[in-house]
């Protein structure tokens, strides 16, 4: 059961509503409350694809719970003073990802605002004034002070749960298990080898509420915290499979600062906050974000089934369409993407329809490494999503391109090289030409970029390629 019909039918909460049923309009956004280190971490997350069971040990708010007794939460206020409401059907989601920005040290400026409120749809397209009333409502020094003593509470409730214990219910024919430790979800894994793996939920969900499945055997993997540890090394960070984007972003961007934009044009807030990195790989979509991003950067995958581990390239995780390197009873446990090389140069672009809220027509990704005295390209790693059945390099430009000056004519020829690599598919969200043309200008960005020493802002596009 997903936790918005849990709401909805169960406890006939009807504030939170059903848009999209897929994790992208926001009118089902609601609140996850966590005990850590002795104070409430609050986000918004959407509940039509968050299962019931990946709330346990957490306290969940909804819109029916700001309002105190003296009078509403400033994100209600805020909506009332600035006319923001229209029809009214998406304001409750709305509300709930600014209550969760106001308990976040969250700025009010523009940008920051776009970032919260881009996971939630105004069908009505009046964007204006819950701008105007989300910068009201985060421009206030207070905004987190009537909230106060319900804070207390629930975290004085929430330390009272036991911690450490797994959880696993059974009914109708299914099983939901959520084992304590990566060992106790390894004997599962071997009891139970096609169990579906619960990382996040932002595609399993999908499952059943928009492919309606059954699922037999479901194993969530949120409770186990070697899958949520993050470590640094000389050899690089290391994720671990369940850690989620909104957990690794800070790390992922000190390590290669260039993954910040495509962090933040990855879903929208509630997304990066249940969705994992672990997930994204392990699924095997051809037109994920993050897999070539990170097989550019040379990341490695660490497999792990019973007490065996084995590492491979991530590159190699890929097969083909639909089947993945994974043998069976196996799970992904962790991925380390290597340190910054002095001298390499790394920038990943996503191409979409939409600027937020959209899945890639092309994802593609170029690192290259220069020879210190010659300044020729010692070695090119070259990644396209979206192009193919799979995540995939592209080689015959990366030979190519290996021990050349970096030069336009050189770049220009490898674009050609790189049309005869791909064999794309058309669909509804670009031509085979069109993602044949785009791989090849962005290599040509990427090459501008490098030239100007900065991203390349679209205002200046044109006069910096025609430069």
């Amino acid at each position: 059961m997903t936790v918005l019909r849990y709401l909805r039918e169960v406890e006939r909460l009807v504030g939170t509503k059903e848009g999209c049923a897929e994790g992208d309009c926001g009118a089902c956004t609601a609140v996850v409350a966590t005990l850590e280190n002795g104070s409430l971490r609050y986000q918004a997350i959407n509940t039509c694809i968050c299962f019931l069971g990946m709330l346990d040990g957490k306290a969940l708010i909804t819109v029916e719970y700001l309002a105190t007794r003296e009078g509403l939460h400033p994100a209600q206020e805020g909506f009332i003073h600035n006319h923001a409401t229209q029809c009214g059907f998406c304001t409750p989601g709305f509300v709930m990802s600014l209550f969760a920005a106001c308990h976040d040290d969250c700025a009010g400026n523009r940008q920051s605002i776009d970032t919260i409120l881009a996971g939630n749809l105004c069908r009505c397209t009046g964007y204006t004034p819950i701008i105007n009333a989300a910068a009201q409502v985060l421009q206030d020094k207070n905004r987190r002070r009537p909230f106060a003593a319900r804070a207390q509470g629930i975290a004085d409730l929430l330390g009272k749960i036991a911690k450490g214990d797994g959880l696993t219910l059974s009914g109708n024919g299914s099983s939901y298990i959520a084992p304590p430790t990566k060992a106790a979800l390894a004997k599962v894994l071997l009891r139970y080898p096609r169990a579906t793996l619960l990382a996040g939920g932002t595609d399993v969900g999908l499952f059943v509420t928009k492919q309606q499945r059954t699922i037999e055997t479901l194993v969530d993997l949120g409770k186990i915290r070697e899958l949520r540890r993050i470590s640094r090394s000389r050899q690089g960070l290391r994720l671990g499979a369940a850690v989620s984007y909104a957990d690794a972003c800070v790390d992922l961007v000190k390590l290669h600062s260039e993954l910040a934009t495509l962090i933040n044009r990855l879903g929208s807030v509630q997304v990066r906050n249940l969705g994992t990195i672990g997930g994204n790989i392990a699924n095997g979509s051809p037109i994920g974000d993050m897999p070539p991003a990170l097989i550019a950067l040379d990341a490695r995958l660490r497999l792990q089934r019973g007490s065996e581990y084995r590492e491979i390239a991530l590159e190699d995780y890929f097969v083909e369409y639909g089947r993945q390197n994974r043998r069976r009873s196996e799970f992904v446990e962790s991925i380390l993407i290597p340190a910054t090389r002095p001298g390499s140069f790394f920038r990943v672009y996503k191409i979409s329809k939409r600027f937020d809220q959209d899945i890639s027509s092309v994802c593609g990704a170029f690192h290259f490494a220069f020879d210190k005295k010659s300044r020729k390209i010692a070695s090119a790693r070259i990644c396209f999503g979206g192009m193919a059945g799979t995540p995939m390099r592209a080689r015959a430009c990366e030979r190519f391109l290996t021990g050349k000056s970096w030069e336009q004519e050189v770049i220009a020829e490898a674009g050609d090289i790189l049309q005869t690599e791909f064999d794309p598919i058309s669909d509804w969200r670009a031509s085979a030409g069109y993602r044949q043309r785009v791989a090849g200008n962005l290599l040509r960005r990427c090459f501008v970029e490098s030239k100007a020493r900065q991203p390349l802002q679209l205002a200046d596009r044109e006069a910096a390629i025609h430069a």
